[in-house]
Order: C-alpha cells, then structure tokens, then sequence
C-alpha cells in the first residue's frame, strides 16, 4: 500500500495563498525546473537524497501540493522549480505530465536539468565525475531469453524488440527507444562547466585502484557521455558489454556508453508529449547524471557478489556524486537565471569540444 505523508499546515496555508495568486495572476512563469528523481527522507535536514541540496542551498521553500504526481513540486522566487519523480520510468513519466499539465504554472521557456547519480561504466567515467548526455537509450525495451538457454555463438540473451539475433541489423528503434537531446546545448553546459572542481580523496582512489577500466583510476571530472534507462537494474561486466553495444547500436553509432539510470525515458517521453501539446520546449532539455558507482564489479569479485554491496546511500561515491550533480547542474542553473533576458528568447549553443590526445 502506498501512503503519503500529510503536509504541514504551514505548507497547506502557502499552497492556499499560492493558489489565490494563481487566480488572480495567471499561470507562473517557471525558468528552470530541476528534475530529481528520489529522496531518502524528508526534503531538507537529514540525511540527503537527489532532491535535498537543491532545496535547502537554492531556498526552494514555495511549496506547491501535486496529488497527481509523486511528490509536490517546490519553487523559490527567481523561478527555479524542482520536481521530484520517484524512482523507475514509470513514476517519471507520471509525474513530469502531471506537472507538465498543471495550470499554475506557465513552462513555455523553461529549461529542464534532470540531476541525479548514476551508474558508470569504468571505460568511459571515474566515480564522482559529472556525466552530461547527447543520448538517452532505453535498456527495457527488448526481447531476453534466460542466461542458461542463450546459444553459444551469442553475446546475450537481450534482443532487441522484433530481432532474431542480439544487434541484428538494420537496427529498428521503436518509439521511445532513444531520445536524442539538443547536442549543442549540451556542448554549451559542458564547456560552460566543464573546469568545475570536484571532490576526490584517498576513499575514491582506493576504491577505484580495484577496478581495470581505461577511465577507472583518473579522478573525477565534468565529462560527456551518453546513458541507458533502464528500471532494471542491471551489474556486471557481460551486462557492461551488452550496454557498450547496445547505445550505439541505436543512435547509429554515434552514442557513447557511460552512465545508466533508472528514470531518463520516462521523463524525456512525457516532455516530448508535453512539447506536442505546446506545453514544454523539447529544445531547452539536459540531462546530467554524476556517478555514485561502477556498473560492473571489481576485480577479485563476482558481479553477484558486487551486487549485494549496491544500496542507495552505500554506493561508493554516493556523496560526492549528490554534490557534484548540485554542483555542476548550479552552474548551468545560476547562468540562466542570472542572464535571463538572453536565454528566454535564445536557447544558448555550442560546438563540441575536440577530443583531448
């Protein structure tokens, strides 16, 4: 059973208020909503979740009741939103066309920065650094046999949806397969934060000196790279291959595995039918996600092994990646609020970065 804890008179009373305004007003102009997609506790004062450093350090503290979603949605008064989702796609999708949809707010400029953790892959990533996405694949969307019946001659069991073999081609993404994002906004958040500074220390080196990846043992960074969705959660180095595989096998080659996460196509499938509708600039979204943990084991352990140590708020670098999410997701955020004459009517763009030798 599913139950919700009562809000405080307080908030009631505000949410009252805000609905006066509302009335006399018009809908509320919102410039950035900050996509969380879960909290451990409460929003503020204990142990933190995605949701609680926003909160507290951008003075979120209009609260604005949403029984059609998850979770209410806060604000302060320069127009920030955050939202939070609730954690697999089928809480996000639900909970972004609620907010989506909802009168009282006007999201017709509005900037979405989904900011969560993630898993890594240690090629690509090291732990703490701050992933942001060109592409964002589904992992659910499939066929799969179990692992005991696969043929010899297969990498996997997970096909795609209407295939005969593991990345048969010509790959066929079906809707809601892969999400391509504004690649030059993207590049503009990533140079825009790329030199922020972020937290490492002799735990973090330790930690990733136990695992072989090429990007394992650097510490952390502002990087880009592109993720999997998927509400299972899926460890170990065969199912690292297969993702590997997997984003470029739909995005036509040109994506990159770093990151998987749980909610992101849920959250992009309802913008893109909020922007059909004419609610939401499906131009103006960015997706970061920090890594809290490798998705595969380390060496010396079997993948089951190092599955039974994967808990929220026991991830290796859970954290640091909390506060490198508020970290560089702020510098995209306080850029444009405070410059927002030039970004309400200019989405702001970059060329890519060329690769370091």
């Amino acid at each position: 059973m599913m139950t919700h804890a009562k809000l405080p008179s307080s908030l009631l009373l505000l949410a009252a208020a805000a609905s006066a305004a509302f009335a006399q007003q018009g809908p509320i102009p919102v410039k950035v909503v900050v996509v969380a997609m879960f909290e451990v506790g409460a929003d503020t004062g204990d142990a933190p979740g995605e949701l609680q450093y926003w909160v507290e350090r951008d003075h979120l503290d209009r609260v604005y009741p949403l029984p059609a979603a998850y979770h209410a949605v806060r604000m302060n008064d320069q127009g920030e939103m955050a939202v939070l989702t609730g954690q697999g796609t089928a809480h996000a999708a639900s909970t972004i066309m609620a907010v989506g949809l909802d009168p009282r707010f006007d999201f017709s400029h509005a900037y979405w920065i989904v900011a969560g953790i993630a898993g890594g892959c240690p090629d690509q990533v090291s732990l703490g650094s701050a992933v942001w996405a060109r592409w964002v694949v589904d992992g659910d969307l499939g066929y799969e046999i179990d692992a005991r019946e696969i043929p010899q001659d297969w990498s996997t069991g997970y096909l795609p949806l209407r295939k005969k073999l593991p990345f048969e081609m010509p790959a066929d993404p079906q809707d809601g397969q892969a999400y391509t994002l504004n690649s030059s906004l993207a590049n503009w958040a990533f140079n825009l934060t790329s030199a922020t500074p972020l937290d490492d220390s002799d735990k973090l080196k330790e930690i990733r000196s136990h695992f072989d990846g090429t990007a394992a043992k650097r510490p952390p960074s502002v990087a880009m790279g592109d993720e999997i969705s998927s509400s299972t959660y899926f460890h170990g180095k065969l199912m690292d291959a297969w993702a590997a595989q997997w984003v470029p096998y739909f995005t036509g080659g040109k994506g990159v595995f770093a990151t998987t996460a749980m909610e992101d196509t849920g959250t992009l499938q309802s913008i893109e039918f909020l922007a059909r509708a004419g609610r939401v600039d499906l131009n103006r979204v960015l997706v970061l996600r920090a890594v809290s943990n490798y998705d595969r084991q380390p060496m010396g352990l079997s993948a089951a092994e190092s599955l039974a140590r994967q808990r929220i708020g026991a991830y290796a670098a859970y954290l640091p990646a909390l506060e490198a999410a508020y970290r560089v997701g702020h510098g995209v955020v306080n850029e444009l609020l405070n410059h927002w004459a030039q970004y309400a009517g200019t989405i702001p763009r970059a060329e890519p970065t060329p690769a370091k030798p």
